[in-house]
């Protein structure tokens, strides 16, 4: 499971263990509403915004 995560985050250009940080920390406070906020490709959408 875990090679899996890895492996999603670097296919889509995240550093897995700033992800996986990042996740494991705010998860606990996050509604369900905004999971998806969390996947690799969302998670580097949102931190690096278009210019």
């Amino acid at each position: 499971m875990m090679y899996s995560l890895i492996g999603t985050a670097r296919l889509n250009g995240v550093d897995p263990l700033a992800w996986l940080t990042d996740v494991l920390v705010g998860i606990a406070d996050l509604p369900q509403s905004r999971l998806r906020e969390l996947l690799p490709w969302e998670w580097i959408r949102l931190r690096n915004p278009p210019s």
